[in-house]
């Protein structure tokens, strides 16, 4: 009775490519006894499928990238280590300049995802994500972190500029020059700005390429080590 009043009202608003005369017979529906779990370390492994995300979805994404734990935990200690070195910069020392420093670096964060992973995503039609490429060999993941940088996947599969890596450092770099201390805002720092930004750019998709393969092998050996221990363990005396 559910799914034939769902199919019928999902045909009612013609959502989708329902056909108008769904749900006027009853649906047949199976409830399903036994199912895989999803493993969910593979998927950490494998990383993101293709699919097309609506503005909404990456909106969300957005935000969930901004108050990841370690993307608040990243902010706050790189905060930290700064004042620690640098207790004469404009944010000050001590624990008012690490909360100072702290917020900078969130709001920038925050403008970043807003545009790189948001709204120059949604305009564009293009795919916010990094997609691991673990089948190939070394050099050539090497060569796919690096031109993921210019080059990305479009929201139907096919491949693009990576629009939100080119233009989202322009608005980072103008809003950033409205509010954050003792920065340098005329031309040529700006130019020296978005080139840091494009050559530090690759750094990120290493990280995604590259630690989950190692965190697959460590997994490998902390389950083998694991399986001795338990035999160990059952082992009659």
């Amino acid at each position: 009775m559910i799914a034939t009043g769902g199919v019928r009202a999902v045909a009612v608003l013609g959502v989708g490519d329902t056909e108008p005369s769904a749900g006027l017979t009853p649906v047949e529906f199976k409830v399903c006894t036994s199912f895989k779990p999803i493993d969910w370390y593979e998927r950490f492994v494998t990383g993101p499928s293709v699919m097309r995300f609506s503005p909404e979805q990456k909106l969300r994404l957005a935000a969930i990238n901004l108050i990841n734990p370690f993307n608040l935990a990243t902010i706050v200690g790189e905060a930290g280590f700064e004042v620690m070195i640098s207790s004469h910069s404009p944010y000050g020392p001590g624990l008012r300049g690490w909360g100072y420093l702290s917020g900078t670096n969130f709001t920038q964060d925050m403008t970043d995802q807003f545009f790189g992973t948001f709204v120059i995503p949604s305009i564009t039609h293009t795919d916010p994500h990094y997609h691991r490429r673990p089948d190939l060999s070394i050099k050539r993941r090497i060569f796919h972190s690096v031109s993921q940088t210019f080059w990305q996947r479009a929201d139907n599969g096919s491949h693009t500029l990576n629009y939100s890596q080119i233009v989202s450092p322009v608005f980072d770099i103008a809003i950033s020059n409205l509010y954050v201390p003792d920065i340098q805002t005329h031309f040529t720092a700006d130019v020296t700005q978005y080139a840091v930004s494009l050559a530090t750019a690759p750094l990120n998709n290493f990280i995604t390429e590259f630690v989950p393969s190692i965190a697959s092998r460590i997994h490998t050996r902390v389950v083998l080590v694991q399986r001795v221990i338990n035999q160990v363990a059952t082992s009659p005396p």
